[in-house]
């Protein structure tokens, strides 16, 4: 007969609530930008990450924009369309206090496509050296 020593729940990360409160502010506002927000300059926005403050009544957002789109001009949209997020966060999530929204482009996304080019160089090279 064999005994299993695993304790329930030994093995799982801990998660603190303002990594848990950020990640469904950041699906929430991303399914607002799909569903209800018509302004063009945030069209082709993806929220890439959430901060939040310790005491959870401040959010900063870390946002990409795609295509050729101007990062100013998503700020200045996002700047127009603060309340009405809050209001939608406020009507989507049962927290105490709606946090207070702060919008910061992030070059996250660029990074990533230059790491990419990066690789796929390095294994044309490969390709290229084994022929």
């Amino acid at each position: 007969m064999e005994f299993n020593f695993d304790l329930p729940g030994l093995n799982r990360q801990v998660v603190s609530r303002s990594d848990r409160v950020a990640e469904a502010i950041k699906k929430e506002l991303s399914l607002v930008l799909l569903e209800k927000i018509a302004d063009p300059r945030l069209s082709l926005v993806t929220i890439i990450d959430v901060k939040m403050s310790p005491d959870l009544k401040r959010a900063t957002v870390h946002f990409d924009v795609g295509g050729d789109s101007h990062p100013g001009e998503a700020v200045k949209g996002f700047a127009k369309a603060k309340g009405f997020l809050r209001s939608q966060l406020a009507a989507r999530l049962n927290m105490r206090y709606t946090p207070d929204l702060s919008f910061r482009h992030s070059l996250r996304g660029k990074e990533l496509d230059r790491l990419d080019e990066i690789f796929r160089e390095i294994d044309s090279e490969k390709k290229s050296d084994n022929e």
